[in-house]
């Protein structure tokens, strides 16, 4: 795991107060709660049938309380993070893995753990941020989380900040660092820089001391690039990347590419990449339609003299990781690599060198319409759905 240097912090960073040590697991706890004052029911954003408009395919309905079983939490939900991958699961397209319906989306919580199954009846009362079962589910006053992708957060972290570090801090980590080894004196280039992934991974190069490249696709997005630390902010829509990019480096490229969107700038971010730079291919947000197709390795990577690195956020015990592997042929993380990403996180955030950047906040109620917001690339940053 690489060290992180001290340094600046990065701008608004947060005021929280600095309380020691950098729980993982750190057994934080809330009021334990009543089994006996759990209620029979819960509400629950639900798809019964797969639709491209949020507001006409999800279904607000009132659906029994699940029961976790050996292993898992019950999540009391007080704040839902979307993501954009939640669109699939409401429209049914481009899914490695189609749920049956009717099916609730929701890949990432926020909230406390209000019952818990057989092994891991400590974990009640905990404060955590957590993936739901099989990456659906969110969208619910509660929700069942396996115990491997659940992982405390900090009380002196408040809400709704709270709520927008997991998925987008552990990704950058899992890049830049475990996959990537950005050091201090690099450069990257960082798509969709104003984006959940993207802001976080601005701010998380910054740390490690890099020459950050950052696009965007508009004036406004392109400046919040520069206020998280980006060195070289490119608004895509109006500039040519990679020509900005040679002309900036001698015509060398950068190091690192860290690449959520895909196939719409993946010729020329192969392009902007030094020799023995590291592609960091970790998501496909412009357009899914071929990234399951069987493998072909184009002649332009081969030629590019560069490492091609896969980046997935999903944890697993060593029993579920090698089940996996033979199954899919898939690597999932460690859990133990999940903690320590954890802990590495809430110490920058207590060194104010990194911060969530949340672009909007709205209630339970308004979910559908917000993520059409995120669809349509009208947010910034985080969206985050409060509970009462």
């Amino acid at each position: 795991m690489a060290s992180i240097p001290s340094g600046s912090a990065s701008p608004s960073a947060p005021t929280w107060s600095d309380s020691g040590s950098s729980p993982r697991r750190s057994n934080e706890r809330f009021p334990m709660p009543d089994p006996t004052d759990l209620p029979g029911e819960m509400r629950a954003w639900r798809v019964h049938e797969w639709g491209p408009e949020p507001k006409d395919a999800l279904q607000l309905d009132t659906v029994p309380l699940p029961v976790p079983e050996a292993e898992e939490l019950l999540v009391r939900a007080l704040a839902i993070p979307l993501n954009l991958n939640d669109i699939e699961r409401i429209n049914g397209q481009n899914m490695m893995v189609r749920p049956e319906l009717p099916v609730t989306p929701g890949m990432e919580v926020m909230g406390i753990v209000a019952a818990a199954g057989n092994g891991v009846e400590d974990w009640v009362g905990r404060r955590v941020v957590a993936m739901p079962k099989q990456a659906t589910g969110g969208f619910a006053e509660y929700s069942i989380c396996p115990v491997v992708s659940a992982f405390d957060m900090p009380e002196e972290i408040p809400l709704p900040d709270a709520a927008a570090l997991f998925f987008p801090y552990h990704l950058a980590w899992l890049g830049l660092i475990d996959r990537a080894g950005l050091s201090a004196g690099e450069s990257v280039l960082i798509h969709a820089g104003a984006g959940g992934s993207g802001s976080a991974s601005i701010q998380l190069a910054k740390s490690l001391g890099a020459k950050v490249f950052a696009t965007a696709g508009s004036p406004e997005k392109v400046a919040l690039c520069r206020e998280l630390g980006a060195d070289v902010a490119i608004d895509y829509e109006r500039e040519d990347f990679q020509a900005v990019i040679l002309e900036a480096t001698d015509k060398k490229g950068v190091d690192v590419v860290f690449d959520n969107v895909g196939e719409g700038v993946m010729e020329k971010s192969m392009n902007s990449l030094a020799y023995n730079g590291r592609y960091l291919m970790m998501g496909f947000a412009s357009d899914k339609r071929f990234a399951d197709e069987k493998l072909i390795v184009p002649r332009r990577i081969s030629a590019g003299n560069f490492k091609l690195c896969g980046v997935l956020l999903a944890y697993a015990k060593e029993g579920v990781a090698s089940m996996m592997k033979q199954a899919m042929g898939w690597n999932f993380c460690s859990d133990a690599l999940g903690a320590e990403i954890m802990a590495g996180i809430v110490d920058l955030v207590r060194e104010k060198k990194v911060r969530p950047v949340i672009g909007e906040i709205t209630s339970f109620e308004l979910l559908p319409a917000a993520i059409t917001r995120m669809r349509d690339r009208k947010t910034t940053g985080r969206v985050v759905v409060m509970l009462d």
